[in-house]
């Protein structure tokens, strides 16, 4: 596998088939010495929208490298008595596995000494961690944009297939959460203040009586997602928050119709037991996607990680049911005590988006990581994703998450991010007006305000090209049956948020 990005090169290094362009990363020998030495993980839950770029190289981590690894590295992994941590000049093969075992074990014939005896393995991984990040900062600092003036002085984007321009289809106060699109090519987005509106040409219409949210931290009105079959049963489906006291909440899944600018005969599909509302305003997931008669929601840990791993809660799960609400009989744990029925996968920590492949037919998802550790996974019935006893990730705080990247009987992401892109929303591109995006995914990205085009193989990713950067937070992504690809925006410093189309620029 390739693994590529349009502003950079990555001379002679070797990835794993699954690590994604920031993981491909790796120390040398002297490096590594430096770099073990860094890291160390505690337990910290921090809100998964905290914008990453403002973390990278900080924190406990940080301190732990000072403390065992500057003196020959540099404090900012430049290089000194040892080798630099951020050029190409690395002696193992490329991967996290291969640069954790030279920082543990030492490197033969080298002036790294094994750092095992003095650090843990999760503080091993942290620095592994550190320096994928501090890496990225260079390498980010190098780039050029992509970004010119075309012939009528509209912004131009330059891609490795398409060059495009961007036109604003739509504009809020609010944050826009998510958007979607009816057959009549009329537009719906949510904003997580509690509104889904309606987009018909330059009129926007607030739908009324929708139901009431909990606009608590990252909860509120969440995804919003048009029935296959609207032509024939209107339907459209919303997720969002709602909390019976106001101090813990859940995630309620509805579906409703839309009659004269009024949202009517609603039904709840799906929510928890009031026993089971634990969630205080985090990792809500709260994604769709549609299979035939079925539909697939994503449901965040809540900040409780250890419950991802129980079948007895709702959380760390992706969902699966009829449309209509009902439980389908063959969901992989309906029939298993104490288990919650409508769970599809189990061990996932905040899916921010899902889609079907075009191609397969499987269904793909996109997990918002920790401090590292994104990933793009392929969903299968009665699977364990891992969190949070596996990940690629730490601590926000730069402190030891776990020590396994990977472990038996727990499915590795096809696809991962270190540093964290705080991946949303993911769209498999179908349309016309961009013809070499057919069928590739494409992944918004918040935290470092990208969006990236993956090329897929199968089941597989095999090349990773950042088409935007720096516009804003890009929380959701979507293919228009105009053939258009579209993206919602976010700014919260300007509260700028807009739905702009990407269109090709020749």
């Amino acid at each position: 596998m390739t693994i590529c990005h349009q502003n950079s090169v990555n001379k002679g290094i070797k990835t794993k088939p699954r690590n994604g362009y920031y993981a491909s990363v790796v120390g040398r020998a002297a490096v590594l010495t430096f770099a073990v030495a860094t890291l160390s993980m505690t337990s910290l839950f921090m809100s998964s929208e905290a914008s990453a770029n403002r973390l990278l190289g900080k924190g406990d981590v940080k301190s732990l490298f000072q403390e065992n690894c500057a003196s020959c590295h540099g404090d900012k992994l430049q290089g000194g008595m040892a080798g630099s941590l951020l050029d190409d000049e690395w002696v193992t093969d490329g991967t996290d596995k291969a640069l954790a075992n030279a920082i543990k074990h030492g490197l033969a014939n080298t002036a790294m000494p094994a750092m095992g005896g003095k650090l843990s393995d999760q503080e091993i991984r942290t620095l592994v961690v550190l320096i994928r990040e501090s890496r990225y900062l260079k390498q980010q600092a190098a780039t050029k944009s992509n970004k010119s003036k075309s012939n009528k002085g509209n912004d131009r984007f330059s891609s490795k297939h398409h060059d495009f321009s961007m036109q604003t289809v739509a504009n809020s106060q609010q944050i826009i959460w998510a958007f979607d699109f009816l057959p009549s090519g009329d537009l719906l987005f949510t904003e997580r203040s509690g509104n889904l509106v309606l987009v018909q040409g330059d009129k926007q219409t607030v739908i009324a009586n929708t139901p009431k949210v909990w606009q608590q931290g990252q909860g509120g009105m969440l995804d919003v997602a048009v029935d296959p079959d609207y032509d024939k049963n209107g339907w459209i489906y919303l997720s969002y928050s709602y909390s019976e006291n106001g101090t813990a909440g859940a995630l309620a899944v509805a579906r409703g119709k839309i009659k004269n600018g009024q949202w009517q005969q609603h039904q709840v599909l799906y929510q928890p037991p009031q026993d089971k509302h634990i969630n205080r305003g985090r990792h809500f997931g709260s994604r769709f996607a549609f299979a035939g008669d079925y539909l697939y929601f994503s449901y965040g840990d809540e900040a409780h990680r250890e419950r991802a791993q129980s079948l007895e809660w709702q959380g760390g799960k992706i969902h699966r049911i009829h449309k209509n609400g009902q439980v389908p009989k063959d969901n992989p744990f309906v029939k298993q005590a104490d288990a919650v029925e409508t769970i599809w996968t189990y061990g996932n920590r905040n899916p921010q988006g899902m889609a079907i492949n075009p191609v397969t037919k499987e269904l793909w998802s996109s997990e918002h990581g920790p401090r590292g550790g994104d990933e793009i996974n392929v969903i299968s019935k009665g699977l364990n994703y891992g969190w949070p006893k596996v990940s690629y990730g730490m601590n926000y705080d730069g402190s030891p998450l776990t020590m396994h990247t990977e472990m038996a009987g727990m499915e590795s992401p096809k696809h991962y991010w270190t540093p964290s892109i705080a991946v949303a929303g993911i769209n498999f591109y179908q349309g016309d007006k961009f013809p070499a995006w057919n069928n590739q995914l494409f992944a918004a990205s918040l935290g470092m305000q990208e969006l990236h085009r993956l090329k897929t193989s199968g089941s597989e990713v095999v090349e990773d090209e950042i088409i935007l950067k720096g516009e804003g937070r890009i929380r959701d992504v979507a293919s228009g049956p105009d053939g258009y690809l579209y993206i919602a925006l976010n700014d919260k410093g300007q509260k700028s948020h807009r739905i702009v189309k990407l269109v090709p620029v020749k």
